[in-house]
């Protein structure tokens, strides 16, 4: 079977050498993807006990136009979402764009002139950096006299509760916790640390709305922010929760009343929940969420690998090969703008959609460097598809995540290497 199986990656260009190399590092693995299988067992039965708690059924799969009034199936899902994430209601819609839309929505809805936000992470990801007003740009909540504050970690690693706590004030309404790095080699916050500030931030004032940005971490733990108390958590369909089915769409789950402040806001007031229609995309909605934690299994075992390859190689991966996993991103510093590129051409080849594409950088919008992106996706920016991007400004890291199948992702990493190795990057020895 080995044999059939060399003959099959060396048909996609895959050398013995990169092969033997790479097959020996996941033999390492078996007791790593146990692991993250029994997490995936776990959020697995944990969405199908919210399915079947809602009584999902086939009506809910029906289209709606126009306004949208009485799409059961819209409210049902987000009964659902609540259920998953243990909070009291959910915003589930194809209106939401993005994630980057979705904070958008949580932030405006629930925040006013004179109101501060607080990042107690270091600084928000890049393209919130305009929604906030950090780089002036038109619309932005700094010309709404929301101001914005934040606490670096210390020494890029660990929480500074006592500046936390120092830099609450009168004006502070909302704490904004960024659960994955973004473009940023600090750790990824497990779900247990951002227990530990939020317990530090309602320890000063328990009226401070808590927000976590969890983009790329849902079920990637057993358990999710709002299990430990968080008001509002925020994220995307086409990344984990969409199970690689959803085509568009974004969710904000928590609290009742800041989620009603949320809908108000995405449709107008006096309308909230009650309107947008979902176009036929119920099913793919449920349906993705129910594939997710299977699929979040794969693209988890492909960045778990990722990090075990390019360490042995010698460059420094965040997380490294043993550290735990508490999102889907492997950050992996090249160290030159040509390996970048390479790694990134690498995996375009690999991807089932648009392969003979070849990525080079651009000035993309909402980024301060030029950017290079890989993402042969059968959704448009999916990146719970097999995706890469790297910012080309030292120390020149490239974030890889994603792969709707293990095997897809393991082959893009292969193919990544291959390239590095064919442009003298990077040998192995």
């Amino acid at each position: 079977m080995t044999n059939f199986l060399q003959k099959m990656y060396q048909k996609q260009n895959i050398s013995e050498e990169v092969y033997n190399f790479c097959q020996e590092i996941e033999n390492g693995l078996i007791d790593r993807f146990k692991d993250v299988d029994e997490i995936a067992e776990y959020n697995q039965l944990k969405v199908l006990s919210a399915m079947r708690e809602n009584r999902v059924s086939d009506v809910h799969f029906a289209a709606t136009t126009g306004y949208g009034y009485n799409d059961l199936g819209r409210d049902t899902l987000e009964s659902v979402y609540a259920s998953v994430f243990n909070a009291e209601a959910a915003l589930v819609r194809p209106q939401l764009i993005s994630g980057t839309h979705a904070l958008t929505v949580a932030l405006a809805a629930n925040l006013r002139p004179g109101d501060e936000i607080l990042s107690p992470v270091g600084k928000v990801y890049d393209t919130l950096e305009e929604v906030i007003g950090i780089r002036e740009t038109r619309g932005s909540l700094s010309e709404y006299d929301i101001t914005y504050n934040q606490v670096d970690m210390i020494e890029n690693k660990s929480i500074d509760f006592d500046g936390i706590r120092n830099a609450i004030n009168d004006r502070t309404k909302l704490v904004t916790i960024q659960r994955s790095k973004g473009y940023d080699t600090r750790p990824t916050l497990s779900v247990n640390q951002i227990g530990e500030i939020i317990s530090c931030v309602k320890g000063v004032r328990s009226d401070i709305i808590c927000m976590v940005d969890n983009c790329y971490g849902e079920f990637v733990e057993k358990i999710e922010p709002t299990d430990l108390g968080a008001d509002m958590i925020v994220g995307s369909l086409i990344k984990n929760p969409g199970g690689g089915l959803a085509p568009i769409g974004g969710y904000i789950v928590g609290k009742e009343e800041y989620i009603e402040n949320c809908a108000v806001r995405l449709t107008a007031p006096g309308l909230g929940k009650e309107i947008g229609a979902t176009l036929g995309l119920n099913q793919q909605f449920f349906q993705g969420l129910f594939m997710s934690p299977q699929i979040v299994a794969g693209a988890l075992k492909g960045a778990i690998f990722a990090a075990n390859v390019f360490q042995k190689l010698g460059y420094e991966v965040i997380p490294d090969k043993d550290e735990s996993r508490h999102d889907i991103i492997q950050a992996i510093n090249l160290g030159s703008p040509e390996a970048i590129i390479a790694f990134c051409q690498g995996i375009q080849a690999a991807s089932p959609v648009d392969s003979y594409v070849t990525p080079e950088p651009w000035d993309m919008p909402g980024y301060d460097s030029e950017v290079i992106m890989a993402a042969g996706a059968f959704v448009q920016g999916s990146s719970i598809e097999l995706s890469a991007d790297a910012p080309i400004k030292p120390p020149y890291t490239v974030f890889f995540q994603g792969g709707l199948s293990w095997h897809h992702a393991k082959f893009g990493i292969m193919t990544a290497l291959q390239r590095m190795i064919d442009n003298k990057s990077v040998t192995i020895e």
